[in-house]
């Protein structure tokens, strides 16, 4: 099983007697592990690194607090999980840990995190990045793996890093997605039956239609209330929500 830690002083005394056997890759997550959290350990294994991952569920990312007490929590499946990833160390501190002069600190970027999901989530990415640069400098890791499902976030936090000088690489690894395409996601466990059958649609549609206002209109048709679907930089980005559950994707273009 993975090594345990809750405090901050535990790991630095921890990380200075790994670094003498060699590299560090860091996975940062919210607990609620599935296969796409695997693939993260497994890229950090597969460049040779020793793997800390983090279990935190951060309350300052959500815009909504019953969908923070919502958010799934499964620490012993996490763990069998991590266990069988390889995973060598677990990260899983308290609130009062992480936050240990409450909110009163944070960091704010003021132009990508305003667009796509950050102009429907006010202040979502400000408490992304605030426990990110937290998160990385505890670690203090060679390299820093983040899925492309949430691929705003993973430039937010690559443009953090670079801006602030920080030493991990900011890796990005492809979206894992179910045999029926949709892309896999922590908040899939809280759709219902009947919107589980409907969600893959979300994916093929957003792929499939000729530009974003025809995505859309699909999407509506089908059963989706759409957030957006906007083009940047080669890639279409969708929000959707199907009952109380909110799906992100993006598909290259």
């Amino acid at each position: 099983m993975p090594r345990i830690v809750a405090h901050v002083s535990e790991w630095r005394a921890l990380r200075a007697s790994a670094r003498a056997a060699g590299p560090l890759g860091f996975v940062p997550t919210m607990g609620a592990l599935h296969p796409g959290h695997a693939s993260l350990f497994a890229a950090a294994r597969a460049r040779g690194d020793q793997v800390l991952a983090s279990v935190f569920v951060n309350p300052t990312q959500f815009d909504d607090r019953s969908d923070f007490e919502r958010y799934p929590r499964t620490w012993e499946r996490d763990c069998a999980l991590m266990d069988a990833a390889g995973v060598d160390w677990v990260f899983a501190p308290s609130f009062a840990e992480m936050y240990p002069q409450g909110t009163h600190y944070t960091v704010a970027e003021d132009d990508f995190s305003r667009q796509l999901c950050g102009a429907h989530r006010p202040g979502h990415f400000t408490g992304v990045l605030t426990v990110v640069l937290k998160l990385l400098q505890i670690a203090d890791a060679d390299r820093a793996y983040f899925g492309e499902k949430d691929f705003q976030q993973l430039e937010l936090i690559r443009g953090m890093a670079s801006a602030f000088f920080l030493r991990a690489e900011i890796v990005g690894c492809p979206i894992v997605r179910e045999p029926d395409g949709l892309a896999m996601s922590s908040r899939n466990a809280r759709l219902t039956p009947e919107d589980r059958r409907r969600a893959p649609r979300f994916a093929a549609i957003l792929a499939q239609a000729a530009t974003p206002a025809a995505a859309r209109a699909a999407l509506a048709e089908a059963g989706f209330e759409v957030d957006y679907v906007e083009e940047r930089g080669g890639r279409r980005f969708g929000a959707v929500r199907l009952g109380s559950v909110r799906l992100i994707d993006n598909v290259t273009r």
